[in-house]
């Protein structure tokens, strides 16, 4: 009995670790950039390798950048108070509400700029709060260049 289920673990464990999700794609969505034909908001994947970055929706390839034509990647997030959640569940109970009218949001975002001659763009996507970190260290690693922290750039009235 024991054999057996050694010799079904062989199998079944290569099997689930070849069926797993590649580690080098993200879940991102498209916030906004020199990418024609794609809105505001589309769920794209992010696929980084070694010689190049791409965006894929679907099946369909979205843009190519080679890693040597990145000319810099910027990180910065958008903090906000959940007030039409809070709203809304004041509605039903207007402690609960309230309390929620306290709690904050992030989202994070990731800006790529790439000039490979004269074709020239840039782009930013939103990260997943999870995955923002992974996608920066590996954007980082494949390009050669450090994030700019864009919140330490903005001039604030």
């Amino acid at each position: 009995m024991k054999g057996i289920l050694a010799i079904l673990l062989c199998i079944v464990m290569p099997v689930a670790i070849l069926a797993a999700d590649n580690s080098d794609s993200y879940k991102v969505a498209y916030d906004g950039g020199s990418i024609s034909g794609i809105k505001t908001g589309t769920g794209l994947r992010l696929f980084i390798f070694s010689d190049q970055i791409q965006l894929v929706k679907g099946k369909m390839e979205v843009v190519n950048i080679s890693t040597s034509a990145v000319t810099e990647i910027s990180y910065g997030q958008d903090v906000h108070r959940r007030i039409g959640t809070a709203i809304g569940l004041a509605v039903v109970s207007f402690g609960v509400g309230a309390l929620m009218a306290l709690s904050k949001s992030k989202k994070h975002y990731v800006g790529l700029t790439w000039a490979d001659g004269d074709a020239k763009g840039g782009l930013v996507i939103q990260c997943d709060k999870n995955e923002y970190r992974g996608v920066l260290a590996g954007l980082e690693g494949v390009t050669g260049k450090k994030a700019v922290d864009s919140d330490t750039l903005t001039v604030k009235n």
